[in-house]
């Protein structure tokens, strides 16, 4: 596999990721443990539609993943956000986490993953074309 195909499989495997959690997860509710998270950290009143605009956010940057806009700041941003939420549930809600505070790690895979597409592979893609 080519550098270049490498780097677009794994811009759509990233893309696919916050299309599921934003799509199915939250919109579509089809895992209720979400709107719980958003709940414990944000208060029960506004939990759904909280939840559903998250969602929203997340298709969003679903298609902005795949139109390459910016990459580098979508990359930073999507760290960025990952790491937030991350660390909010891990420090309020480790309970509701699928994996309790082992999510942490596969936070940090998934960081290191954007990272390592934008700031590693790009760079190399780019440096090729110089070339």
């Amino acid at each position: 596999m080519t550098a270049s195909h490498k780097h677009s499989a794994i811009t759509l495997l990233i893309a696919i990721v916050w299309l599921a959690n934003g799509l199915l997860c939250k919109v579509l509710h089809l895992v209720t443990r979400h709107e719980q998270i958003v709940a414990g950290i944000l208060g029960e009143e506004y939990s759904k539609p909280l939840t559903v605009f998250i969602g929203v956010l997340e298709i969003g940057m679903a298609i902005w993943i795949l139109t390459k806009y910016k990459s580098t700041l979508n990359a930073m941003v999507q760290i960025l956000i990952v790491a937030t939420m991350n660390g909010l549930e891990f420090s309020m809600v480790p309970d509701l986490l699928l994996w309790g505070r082992f999510n942490l790690v596969f936070a940090l895979l998934f960081i290191g993953i954007v990272y390592y597409n934008e700031f590693v592979l790009k760079k190399k893609l780019v440096q090729q074309r110089i070339q």
